[in-house]
Order: structure tokens, then C-alpha cells, then sequence
């Protein structure tokens, strides 16, 4: 062992003793080299708009707003002239329903599902166990015939809205009624999910 300690401070003092003797290369000077970076402007392209293509469908009644329960959605009160004469008003408050669009909370009866078609539980759900509801918008025909339908509301979201929407297409409803005459009415229909 002392001798590995010898040989080692032995080389410690050769190495100094030649180092002195290399000769040293003086200093090289310093030159600073900035680099900037170019940044080339691409040509602009001319963007061309593309129209949608107009699809030609039957005209559909108005959607109720979502939110707001307002008394007059979709009601026709009909056209007033410029010579202070109207037409198609009768002296009743909502003029002629015909054709009008009710809301439930303004018709004399609410429609009434009397065939119930069934739901289909959407498998993902039924196999972790999901329970839920959504709230759907129906338009019922003076006919009891379903004829649009509209998510509101749905928990979880977007887990049950398919299953709702394709059950309720099959359902008919006993027409809504306004001073004894059938009517179009949007009515809300909340639908269950329930596994127990």
C-alpha cells in the first residue's frame, strides 16, 4: 500500500514538471457571431367560400324556445294590412288555430300518450350501470302523430338522447284540444332510464 502511494505522488510531480515545459498557446480572441433568424412572409391564398347547398324540405313548425315558457310560441295572430284592416283575425284572442302551433300551457286539454312504444336501454350504459333521464320537446299533430321531437335536457348527457328520441317517434298521443277542435301542440315528455 505504500508503495501505490509512492507511485502516485511520483507521477503527480513528473506531470507538473513536464507541464511546464508544453508550450502554451496564447489566447485566441473572441468573436461573437449573432444570429438572426428570417422569417418569410408566405404568399396569401386566395380563399374561395363555399355556399351550402340549399335542401329543399317541407316547412316545419317553430321550436319552442328552451328555457322560457312562453304563452306565444308559434301562435299565428296574422297579418295586419297598411289600410289599419286585417286579415285572418277573427275577434278571439289567438284569431284562427287551424294551423297554428300551441304550447301545452295554452290549450284547453294536453295531449295524452295512450300507445307507448318501448326504449331501448343503450347497452354501454346497462352494462356500467348508468341510470338517467331526458327531457324531450314533442310535437303532437292534431292527428296524435309525433311528428318532431327535440332534446331539452338530458343526465348524463348524450348517454340517452338517441334511445329517447327514436322511442318517442312510435309513440301516439290523444290530440291536444283547444275550445273542443284538435290541435298541434308542443308538449314535454321526460323519459326515465331506470335499471332498477
Amino acid at each position: 500500500m505504500l508503495f501505490g502511494v509512492t507511485m502516485v505522488f511520483a507521477l503527480i510531480v513528473i506531470l507538473n514538471h513536464y507541464m511546464g515545459k508544453i508550450e502554451r498557446t496564447p489566447p485566441q480572441e473572441v468573436t461573437e457571431i449573432a444570429m438572426t433568424r428570417e422569417i418569410k412572409q408566405e404568399p396569401k391564398q386566395e380563399i374561395k367560400k363555399v355556399e351550402p347547398k340549399k335542401q329543399v324540405s317541407r316547412p316545419q313548425a317553430p321550436t319552442p324556445f328552451k328555457g322560457l315558457d312562453t304563452a306565444l310560441s308559434g301562435i299565428d295572430l296574422g297579418s295586419l294590412r297598411l289600410d289599419g284592416g286585417s286579415r285572418d283575425i277573427d275577434d278571439s284572442l289567438l284569431g284562427k288555430t287551424g294551423n297554428a302551433v300551441m304550447t301545452a300551457d295554452l290549450v284547453d286539454v294536453p295531449p295524452k300518450p295512450i300507445a307507448r312504444g318501448s326504449f331501448k336501454y343503450p347497452p354501454a350504459a346497462k352494462k356500467n350501470g348508468i341510470n338517467g333521464y331526458v327531457l324531450l320537446s314533442v310535437l303532437v299533430e292534431a292527428d296524435g302523430s309525433v311528428n318532431q321531437v327535440q332534446v331539452l335536457e338530458s343526465s348524463p348527457s348524450g348517454i340517452f338522447d338517441a334511445a329517447a328520441l327514436q322511442g318517442i317517434r312510435t309513440w301516439h298521443f290523444e290530440p291536444a284540444k283547444y275550445k273542443g277542435d284538435n290541435v298541434r301542440v308542443w308538449a314535454k315528455q321526460r323519459i326515465r332510464f331506470d335499471l332498477s
